[in-house]
C-alpha cells in the first residue's frame, strides 16, 4: 500500500512541476506578445489610413458575382492595359507564355499541336476565322486566351501555332 502511496505522490509532484513550467512558458509568451505588439497598443490604428488600406485591401473579396437584372456596374472592374514588358514579341513567345498551357496538353477541349486531324479543319477554315475565334473565344477558350495582349500578339500566336501544325 506504501508503495502506490508513494507513486502517486511521485505523479503529482511531476504533474505539478510540468504544470508549473507550463504557466511559466504562457507568462513569457503572453510578455513577449505584448512587447511585439507594443507599436500598435495604445493608439487608435483604425485613424491610420494606410492601415486601414491595407486592411481593405486584405479583405476584400476576390471576385464577385453579377445578379441578372440588378445594376452590376459596381462589380466592374476596369482592366488595364498590358505594360509593353508583358506583351511577347514573337508568335512563339505568346505560345509558350499563355497557349502552351492549354494547347500543348488539349486540356478543356483545345487541340493539341501536333494533332494534325484535330487542327486540320481548323485551319482549313482560313486564319481569318482563326483570328476571330482566338481574339473572341471559343467554346472553353476565353477571349485572347485569357491576356489583355493586343489583337497583334494574338495574330502572331496563331500563325505559329498554325505553323507547327501543317
Amino acid at each position: 500500500m506504501a508503495n502506490t502511496e508513494e507513486s502517486d505522490t511521485h505523479f503529482f509532484n511531476s504533474f505539478s512541476l510540468v504544470l508549473g513550467i507550463l504557466i511559466v512558458f504562457a507568462i513569457i509568451l503572453f510578455a513577449v506578445a505584448r512587447v511585439v505588439g507594443a507599436d500598435t497598443q495604445g493608439r487608435d490604428v483604425l485613424a491610420d489610413p494606410l492601415h486601414v488600406q491595407e486592411v481593405d485591401k486584405n479583405i476584400a473579396p476576390f471576385a464577385n458575382e453579377a445578379i441578372a437584372g440588378k445594376d452590376n456596374s459596381a462589380l466592374a472592374v476596369p482592366v488595364a492595359a498590358p505594360s509593353a514588358a508583358d506583351v511577347p514579341t514573337s508568335g512563339e513567345q505568346a505560345f509558350t507564355k499563355v497557349c502552351s498551357a492549354c494547347h500543348a496538353l488539349g486540356i478543356n477541349g483545345a487541340p493539341k499541336i501536333g494533332d494534325h486531324a484535330a487542327w486540320g479543319p481548323r485551319i482549313a477554315q482560313g486564319k481569318a476565322t482563326l483570328y476571330q475565334h482566338a481574339i473572341s473565344g471559343k467554346g472553353n477558350m476565353p477571349p485572347r486566351g485569357g491576356t489583355t495582349w493586343p489583337d497583334a500578339t494574338i495574330r502572331m500566336a496563331v500563325d505559329y501555332m498554325v505553323s507547327l501544325n501543317k
